[in-house]
């Protein structure tokens, strides 16, 4: 008995818990030709014991899930992924991608481990212990720091003090808010050269472009979904955490960094496929101390329609290809 949907033949399984991201991901499949079903997890039941519908499995689930009211997709999805990955089914992004998806700390270390660069960064268990950590962090840098939550994204719970004595007038402000799984980071802000990061996109282990991000309006909260730029209340364009510019209608923050050659991208290539990641958008800053600086791996990557116009391959459709050619992979 499971209340998830099954095709009539082999498809695509697309796990995921944010309807409003997707549309774009279903125009993709239906353009390609290759069959897709969708995995709610939001809610519902399935049976660990039964034999998987024939297939691959796609797991989209967000470190940010949590904050669209989704509390318990996280541990509903790592249940699914070791139920089908037991069965031996073809996940992409499966149960080890998507520790790397909801853990900041866990994605740093295997940047690392990689030999790429990342941001200075000292994690903070409950928030009793915060204040102390942001002034030894701040004595040893004697620079601005960032507070974000070990599990997040959009840039939720990202801000910037220029002092520990700020952090600890926010602190008595309750401006701090509890992270989800108790890991507060505190990490050097990196001055960037010009205002912006940049953000490879990979598909199945294919660089397919490079965006540039407009940090100066865009702020912390960088997610390229179309959905992310607007306030779900009242309808009306976010000014994000950290902007010094607020955005206006008709304003793009990304754009396509059309030519981007640079050898991090190598770097991405092989940091993905020791780690099993086949789909993902990782984030660098081009410091103004020369550094290239890695500060985030995405692996339920989201698109920009504008940046989409003009690009020299869509990324939705690139991942409805590579996904359509493991099916068939799998029918022969």
């Amino acid at each position: 008995m499971s209340s998830l949907p099954v095709a009539d033949g082999p498809a695509v399984y697309a796990i995921h818990e944010n309807p409003e991201w997707f549309g774009v991901f279903r125009d993709a499949f239906e353009a390609e030709g290759v069959p897709l079903v969708e995995w709610l997890l939001v809610d519902g039941d399935f049976d660990p014991l039964a034999v998987p519908p024939d297939g691959v499995f796609w797991s989209r689930i967000s470190a940010s899930s949590h904050t669209r009211g989704h509390i318990l997709s996280k541990e509903y999805a790592r249940s699914v992924l070791s139920w089908l990955e037991a069965s031996g089914s073809r996940t992409v992004n499966g149960r080890a991608v998507l520790e790397l998806e909801v853990s900041k700390v866990a994605q740093l270390a295997a940047l690392t481990r990689a030999g790429i660069d990342v941001p200075r960064t000292v994690a903070a268990i409950g928030t009793a212990h915060l204040l102390d950590v942001a002034r030894s962090f701040q004595r040893e840098l004697a620079a601005p720091f960032v507070v974000k939550h070990n599990q997040g994204g959009k840039g939720l719970s990202v801000a910037r003090f220029d002092s520990a004595d700020e952090l600890e007038a926010a602190l008595a402000a309750g401006d701090v808010d509890e992270p989800q799984d108790g890991i507060t980071l505190v990490q050097e802000y990196v001055q960037p050269a010009e205002p912006f990061i940049t953000r490879v996109e990979i598909v199945g282990g294919e660089f397919v472009y490079a965006i540039r991000a407009d940090t100066a309006r865009g702020g912390f909260q960088l997610c390229p979904a179309d959905a992310c730029a607007i306030d779900p209340a009242t309808g009306k364009l976010v000014t994000p955490p950290g902007a010094t510019i607020a955005p206006q209608p008709g304003d793009q923050l990304f754009s396509l960094r059309d030519g981007f050659r640079h050898p991090i991208i190598e770097q991405y290539l092989a940091f993905t496929r020791e780690n099993g990641i086949e789909i993902a958008g990782i984030e660098f800053i081009e410091a103004a101390d020369g550094r290239i600086v890695t500060y985030d791996v995405n692996t339920n990557t989201n698109y920009n329609a504008a940046v989409e116009a003009v690009a020299p391959a869509s990324g939705p459709r690139a991942i409805a290809r590579y996904l359509g050619g493991l099916l068939a992979e799998q029918r022969a």
